[in-house]
Formats: structure tokens, sequence, C-alpha cells
């Protein structure tokens, strides 16, 4: 299995004469989760975008690195070839129509195909895995357009693993899921990192999923670095306090040794009264 990393360096990024992310620089290892957190308009998803190669770069580089060898420019690559190496999934996605859920999912293997070549038995058993991973083969020959906004979700990533790239993207995984699949998402997301050698690189706004799934986390705030680490480093009260602009405690869960994430609001201590 061909291990690979994705980085990027001092990545400068903007929309129209606005620049919204000012030099990070973020490494994505292979067999590692990394979370990238932070509130409404920090950058994350941008930055995320940018890596899949769906954002134009104003500065700096994205590259990928194959069984730690030198790091390759990803600008230059053709789409099918980096469709092989690196997948995102993104938080809007057109609604197909007309399509069972099979089908969707199939269009992950669109990179390994020759054009209008059939499925082959490799491409039926990626499909078929991805389906398995994610609890959706029960609603195989379902209309997607008959689909709750959670089973789309999962149909979506089933679609991305069915691409069977080395680097995965996820971007806020979890929305609209109720709280088995969320959790189920998020065991898998370990699964691929853990077993698989997936470098996964995942937005998350919710702060104690990304302390119980990540290896690394990367806080941006106005699109920079505030801080990258451990999530015992990283989710720190003063930290979130700074960048979410109220006051956040956190601790050391006992039983699991995770860090644990509790917003202050104006009633927080009439609710524990």
């Amino acid at each position: 299995m061909i291990t690979t990393a994705l980085q990027g360096d001092e990545l400068v990024l903007g929309y129209h004469q606005s620049v919204v992310v000012h030099g990070v620089s973020i490494r994505i290892p292979p067999g590692t989760v990394t979370a990238l957190i932070g509130p409404n308009g920090s950058g994350k998803s941008t930055v995320l975008r940018c890596l899949a190669r769906l954002h134009k770069v104003r500065a700096g580089q994205v590259t990928l690195c194959l069984d730690d060898g030198a790091p390759i420019d990803v600008a230059p690559m053709s789409a099918r070839d980096f469709a092989r190496r690196v997948t995102l999934l993104s938080q809007s996605r057109a609604h197909p129509s007309g399509l069972d859920v099979r089908d969707v999912v199939a269009f992950g293997r669109h990179p390994h195909r020759r054009r209008f070549a059939a499925l082959t038995d490799a491409d039926r058993a990626a499909i078929d895995h991805a389906m398995e991973l994610t609890g959706i083969a029960p609603m195989a020959t379902r209309a997607v357009d008959q689909l709750s906004g959670g089973e789309l979700q999962r149909v979506w990533l089933a679609t991305c693993l069915a691409q069977d790239t080395g680097v995965l993207l996820l971007d806020e995984p979890t929305n609209h899921l109720d709280l088995r699949y969320q959790v189920e998402i998020l065991d898998l997301v370990r699964d691929l990192a853990d077993r698989h050698g997936t470098a996964l690189g995942v937005v998350l706004h919710d702060l104690n999923q990304a302390a119980s799934v990540a290896d690394q986390v990367v806080l941006l705030h106005l699109g920079r670095i505030h801080a990258v680490g451990t999530a015992a480093e990283v989710l720190t009260a003063d930290n979130l306090s700074a960048v979410y602009g109220l006051p956040i405690d956190t601790t050391i869960d006992p039983t699991t040794g995770l860090v644990r994430v509790e917003p202050q609001g104006r009633h927080h201590h009439k609710r524990r009264r």
C-alpha cells in the first residue's frame, strides 16, 4: 500500500480582492487524523478546499509525498491522477435525481476507469466495501431523491471511500447525522487512519468530536493558525476563550483521558444549580 501525505506551505488564499487565509502551513501525514477547528470565517473550509485543488492558491504551494518520497507539486497534476490520490467530502454537493444509491457511489470509481468502460470486479468490490463501511448497503437500490439529509450524507461519504485514495478530506462529515451515525462516522474516520494508513483532514465545529478523533488539531482564527498540536495542547481554556470570544472551560475526562470542552453561556451557572 502506498502511503500518502498532503501538505500546504505558506498558503495565502482569498476571494475577489480580499485575502482570508494568511500564510497557513499544514501537513496531513498518513495514518493520522488532523482536525481543523475554529469559529465561522476562520478559514477552515477554504484551506481544505485549497488542499483539494478547488480553491486557487494566491501564494504558497500544495504538495503530495508518496511513501516519504520527495514532495510533488499538485498544481501540474492531471485531474484524474490527483483524484486517484485525494478526495474531498464537501459541505454542499449537487442533489442527484433519477439515480439509486449504488449508482451514486459508483461515481467514486471514475478516476480509476477508462472512459465509457464498464465496471470491473475491482470497481464493484470497492463500491460494495464503501457501502458496507458507511452502513448504506441495505438501501443500495433506493432512489437518492427519497433519502433524508443524513442518509444522503452517508451516500456521499461512501462515494469518497469508493474512490480509494490515500488522502481523504472531510468538511463537516457529521452534519445532518443523528447521534448514532455521528459516532459511527467518527469511528470510521479513526479506522481509516489506524487500519488503512489513510491521511485524513477533517473540518469540525464540535470541539469534543475533534478531541475524540484527532491526532493533531489545528486551531484557526481570522485566517491564521492560532495553535497546533495534540488536543490537550490546543484545546485549552485560554486558546479557546480567546478565539471564540466567550468563556470556555476545559477538563480532562478521568475515564477516557480526553479533553472535554464546555462553553459558559449566560445561563451556565443557573443550569448547574
